[in-house]
């Protein structure tokens, strides 16, 4: 089934970020912050992070939302993830450092027309 433009849209949309947890909040929600405050990890790490966030969250319906919303969000190129030693390890794809050096003015950019 194809989805229609607003549908799409809505399923396609960029992901937001809290900037502050906030217990009544979505799972998602959650679950995006603790990435955040991590930077980066497996879904393992960021229900660590979310139990230090809000004590006694933990359980295994959660565990099980936490896994499937990491895999959806990647599937839909939401956020990075690169397989380690079995385990994938998520990201937002932020850049934290910046570059460092100067452009080569002496090489042409292609793709720009």
């Amino acid at each position: 089934m194809a989805l229609s433009d607003e549908e799409f849209r809505e399923e396609y949309k960029p992901l937001y970020i809290p900037a502050h947890f906030e217990i009544q909040d979505t799972q998602q929600n959650k679950i995006i912050f603790a990435l955040a405050q991590i930077g980066e990890g497996s879904a393992a790490d960021v229900i660590n992070e979310l139990e230090t966030l809000q004590p006694g969250i933990t359980d295994e319906q959660l565990t099980a939302i936490t896994k499937t919303v990491l895999a959806d969000l990647h599937n839909k190129g939401l956020l990075k993830g690169e397989e380690h030693n079995g385990r994938m390890q998520y990201n937002l794809s932020k850049i934290t450092e910046a570059n460092d050096g100067p452009a080569d003015q002496d090489v042409p950019v292609t793709g720009l027309s």
